[in-house]
């Protein structure tokens, strides 16, 4: 167990960077890093490193897996499955895809016209943004694995059933007519080596860092900026345990912002600091994540406005429960 807590320290939460981080700002800039200044600088620059380091690794090795299992062959796979385990398929598929609510979209108009039924889809389309296995770490490294682990089957669980509540609601009449296609797509094997496979995980590292570059550094100057500038009394009173309301709020607010989940998670690390509910911050990261405004706006050109509610209603509804939930066992967490 020791030897795991080590691991642990040093290779998720990088103790190490964070001493090296304190000794520049105090021996070279020459702040206290328990002065707000001084926290708010060593905050950034620490978080930042930690989560461009992280993200470079995870994203390189999950796409290194993820080359054995291009579109044509996902496909293939996911549709000799039907109902309850098609859903979950689709929600686990969501795990191994690294991209933001945004960049599901084409994934989901590929799967639907190529026959899959839109509850599978859809149970694509809110685990993909929602949770995958770099989120994973990135959770254990700033809180612990009990968290990480309990987001992980939370979101899971809110893909798969508002998946399948969506396919026992025959809305498959409520998507636009030009996504399914001519359902003709056909399975094309995709043989690559290795050197295909080391340079397709190097271009997705690039391609994705560089789309999240920014909101991770806004994600970051926000949590620095809660963790040594917002006095706790303001925040308690808004989203303190205490408050009924908390997790409403928490949902509400993330709904317009857009943000990969690797932004948001410096925000989610500076208001437990804060003393706000863990299910309450789980719930704004996946309202931030799943239900962005601009998410939103492009669902709506491939769906009709009947289903675009079902779907946002679900997931709020989803999001809010494992709020207050995650609050009423968060003892069980911390």
């Amino acid at each position: 167990m020791g030897f795991f807590q080590w691991l642990n320290d040093q290779l998720l939460k990088m103790e190490w960077l964070s001493d090296l981080i304190r000794n520049l700002v105090e021996n070279v800039f020459g702040l206290d890093i328990t002065t707000r200044l001084g926290g708010s600088i060593h905050f950034f620059i620490y978080d930042v490193i930690k989560i461009f380091i992280l993200l470079a690794v995870l994203i390189f090795t999950i796409s290194y897996i993820q080359s054995f299992f291009p579109p044509e062959r996902t496909r293939a796979i996911i549709g000799k499955y039907k109902g309850f385990w098609a859903n979950l398929f689709g929600a686990l598929l969501g795990t191994i895809t690294p991209f933001c609510s945004c960049s599901s979209i084409p994934l989901f108009i590929g799967f639907t016209s190529a026959g899959l039924p839109i509850g599978v889809t859809f149970s694509f389309l809110i685990s993909s943004p929602l949770v995958d296995l770099a989120s994973v770490l990135l959770l254990a490294s700033i809180f612990n694995w009990k968290i990480a682990i309990a987001y992980v089957l939370a979101g899971l669980i809110l893909a798969v059933v508002s998946g399948t509540i969506i396919s026992k609601l025959k809305l498959e009449g409520y998507v636009q007519p030009f996504v399914y296609g001519d359902g003709s797509m056909e399975y094309v094997a995709e043989n690559m080596g290795t050197r295909e496979r080391l340079y397709f995980s190097k271009t997705q590292v690039m391609d994705i860092v560089g789309r999240v570059w920014i909101y991770i550094l806004i994600g970051v100057g926000i949590g620095a900026a809660i963790h040594n500038w917002v006095p706790q009394e303001i925040i308690s009173a808004v989203l303190g345990q205490d408050k009924w309301y908390s997790v409403l709020v928490a949902t509400i607010v993330g709904v317009p912002m857009y943000a990969d989940i690797f932004g948001t998670l410096p925000i989610a690390e500076a208001l437990v600091f804060k003393g706000v509910g863990i299910g309450t911050v789980l719930s704004f990261m996946m309202g931030v994540t799943a239900l962005s405004l601009p998410s939103l706006i492009l669902l709506s050109q491939v769906v009709k406005p009947r289903l675009l509610t079902v779907f946002f209603t679900l997931v709020t509804i989803g999001i809010i429960i494992m709020g207050y939930t995650f609050n009423a066992i968060s003892h069980f967490l911390i």
